[in-house]
């Protein structure tokens, strides 16, 4: 009966070294902050947005979705509590000066399976860097109501028509939804429910 030859230790790979090669963390291409607001319980008086924090800010795939897995799913939050994802540097607020001339697209959910599925695929698709007009994009915010969810998804230049519809159609085709519709902040300022500017 043949016996095998034995296998030399040389043709065997060291596992110490392949566990020393450090893993090198996958940079985006620009950084992102995490904000969190809850507007359930405001005090009297005071002004919107006293309650908005600052939750985190990262730059690599990984702490994408270590912070994701752990903490900022929309189904983690109360009635009236808003999670917030903005290009780093930019505040969720229309007073920033990179807002301040901008608007929202809105899609709208009476689902919580189904807006915690739109959230995350517009994370991906924002630090993924998937919009043709990514730098005209501020960020996304995701709001938990009693009566239905919204995820908005704000813009700089609301008056440009053409990118605010590329951005518009985009979005739509990655969340799979019906309709989304397009407000400008401004109007949003005089007006509570700010009539739709752009439909898609």
């Amino acid at each position: 009966m043949a016996t095998e030859a034995p296998v030399e230790a040389t043709e065997i790979p060291p596992v110490a070294a392949a566990e020393s090669v450090e893993k090198q963390p996958h940079k985006l291409e620009r950084k992102w902050t995490f904000w969190f607001d809850n507007q359930s319980k405001p005090k009297q008086g005071a002004a919107w947005g006293s309650s908005l924090r600052k939750a985190y800010t990262f730059e690599t795939v990984e702490e994408f979705w270590s912070l994701y897995d752990q903490i900022f799913k929309p189904s983690k939050l109360t009635v009236n509590a808003d999670f917030h994802l903005f290009k780093a540097g930019i505040e969720p607020k229309w007073e920033d000066p990179e807002c301040a001339n901008g608007g929202k697209w809105t899609a709208t959910s009476s689902r919580k399976a189904n807006l915690e599925t739109m959230w995350l695929e517009t994370l991906m698709a924002l630090v993924g860097e998937q919009f043709d007009e990514s730098e005209d994009i501020c960020g996304v915010v995701a709001s938990v109501r009693r009566s239905q969810d919204k995820l908005s998804l704000w813009t700089k230049t609301a008056t440009n028509e053409a990118a605010q519809m590329g951005i518009g159609r985009k979005w739509k085709e990655i969340i799979d939804t019906e309709k989304i519709s397009y407000s400008f902040h401004d109007d949003s300022k005089r007006e509570r429910s700010a009539k739709s500017r752009y439909t898609v």
